[in-house]
Parts: C-alpha cells; structure tokens; sequence
C-alpha cells in the first residue's frame, strides 16, 4: 500500500531494522510493485560545467571554491544531441542535461536548452533536466518543449540544510519542485548521504520525500563524492551499509518509485552493487561521468547487466502500480 503519512517513529523502526531483515522487506515489495529484472538506465551530461553563484558544500562547480574545473560556456545543441545518441545506443533510455545554474533565467541559454529537450525527445529518450531554481512558466516551457523529468534534490533534511548550502533555502527546493508538478512534468528528487548529517538528518530527509503528496517519480540516493577544493573534502567514505540502509528504506516507503542508486557507485564492487539491486535499487546512472566525477563506464555496466541477468527498462514505460 502506497502511503503518504509516514511518522517519524515509523520510518525510524524501518531504518533501523535488522540490515538483512530491512533488505529482505525491501526486496519482497520491490517484487510486488516492480519487475526486478529491469533497472533503468540513465545518462547524466553536464551541459554547461562550473562557475556557479551557490555554496553547496559539497559541489566541485561552485565558483568560491578552488577545485581545478574549468568554468565551460554552455555545449552546443549538435554535440549534445551526439552524445545523447551514443547513450542511447549504449543502452540508456534516460538523458538527464545538469547546468551549473543557480536558477533558470529567461534569455538565449534557456532556449537553447529548450532547443536541446527537443531535440533529445525526438531521438526517443526520456529527458530530464537539472538546471537550478524554476518558475512555474518555466516549468511549463519545459514541458511543452517535451521534458520529461525535472531533477531537484533535497539533499538532506531540513534541519541539517543550512550546514550545508546559505544561498538558498530548503522552501526554495520544495517550491521548484511544486513548480515542476503543476507544469506536469515527473519529479526526480532525493538526496546525499555522507556530509557530516546524522542518521535521524537521513530519516528527516526520507520523511519529506515519502509524506508528499505524490511520491517523486525517482528518488536518486547519492553518497557523497569527496572532492578536492570543497569544504567536505576530508570527510570519510560513506560505509557501504548506509546506502544499502538508505536504499532499502526508500523503497519500502515509496515502493513505485524509481530508486536510483547514483553517485559512490564508482567506488562499489560489483556484488555491493547487486546488494543495493537487491535491497531494492532499480536505476543508475551510466556513462565515463557523473557531471564531473568519475562513474562506471557503459561497457563496466554492460557487462555488470549480463552476470546479473538485469535489462534496461525501456524509455516511457507507465508505472501500473497496484494499489491495494
């Protein structure tokens, strides 16, 4: 049964069940709700890299820190479209375009991307763009170009959010996701874990994704990628255990929902990536890189899908959730 009223002290007895009970639960809805042997492939590009205005602790192209990216204008719609292709016919059937936007502005660089959507829809991908704060008019420009999805995380929970990025406010992320919903484009929202958050900052997070009024279409769970010239770059590495925990937990919660086990994939082995597929995982993201940092390549995946007997879920596909 699909819900949207979760208590702080439910989600906490999920969280913290027993880690081969929780996967075993995970699993046993993840059954119920989704074909197991599908996962959804997606390509992520970064469309216009660096120099960003916000302090997100933990993000290579924010302009203030130094962490050797090279600010790039924004790509031109033939190399994108190109890249998007060699995606597609390496097996993705999602294409998400990220520009280092604070926010989207209305001028030659949104139509351009306008542009780009276009032209991605019609090579048959589903498109999702990550671009910054949206408009509702925006929102809808977007849709009516044919965008698909919109990504906007939370990244953690309300309380913690403020240690980790000033420039802009948790209602700022919920209002762009709103935005996104009126304009009836899916939502793709989730969060990262490994920014010094505690484990309750992990169930607030959760909470807030699981108790809106419809679950996001994907829910992208991320550990944090330690980069060099970003204030969290002396953090430890997330334990493998905290994403299949948070992994698991997610799915029991919103079991029609995509869970995408994104970035720190880079740094699993291949039978800790079949754990997190089995605790319920059913998305990733493929290709050389995630925006900026490293990521498994197309042929590493390629292989990883035919030991694990998984295939990618084709683009568009409706969800018949059953509710019960």
């Amino acid at each position: 049964m699909i819900r949207h009223d979760w208590t702080l002290e439910e989600i906490k007895d999920i969280y913290n069940t027993p880690l081969l009970e929780l996967m075993y639960r995970a699993a046993t809805l993840h059954r119920e709700y989704q074909d197991t042997a599908e996962v959804q492939v997606c390509t992520l590009l970064s469309i216009k890299t660096g120099g960003c205005s916000e302090d997100c602790a933990y993000c290579p192209q924010a302009a203030r820190y130094n962490t050797g990216i090279d600010v790039q204008a924004l790509m031109k719609k033939d190399e994108v479209l190109a890249y998007a292709q060699k995606a597609k016919d390496a097996g993705s059937t999602r294409f998400c375009m990220g520009a280092a936007w604070r926010e989207v502005r209305d001028n030659r660089d949104f139509d351009r991307v306008i542009e780009m959507v276009k032209g991605v829809n019609e090579i048959g991908m589903e498109v999702c763009c990550t671009l910054g704060m949206l408009t509702e008019s925006q929102a809808q420009k977007l849709a009516d170009a044919g965008l698909y999805s919109y990504n906007h995380n939370l990244d953690t929970s309300d309380d913690y959010y403020g240690e980790i990025i000033t420039t802009r406010t948790y209602d700022d992320r919920l209002k762009t996701i709103d935005n996104v919903r009126k304009a009836g484009v899916t939502v793709c929202c989730g969060g990262i874990i490994g920014l010094g958050e505690s484990h309750e900052d992990r169930i607030n997070m959760l909470r807030t994704l699981s108790n809106m009024p419809s679950h996001p279409d994907s829910v992208p769970i991320n550990a944090l990628t330690r980069v060099k010239g970003t204030p969290l770059e002396h953090l430890p590495k997330v334990e493998f255990w905290d994403m299949v925990r948070m992994i698991a937990t997610t799915r029991i919660l919103m079991p029609g929902a995509m869970v995408r086990l994104s970035a720190g994939r880079a740094e699993m082995s291949l039978s800790e990536q079949a754990m997190c597929f089995m605790a319920g995982a059913n998305s990733i993201f493929t290709g050389e890189k995630l925006l900026t940092t490293k990521n498994p390549s197309f042929e590493e995946d390629h292989m990883m899908f035919e030991l694990l007997g998984l295939k990618p879920r084709e683009a568009f596909k409706e969800e018949h959730v059953h509710v019960h």
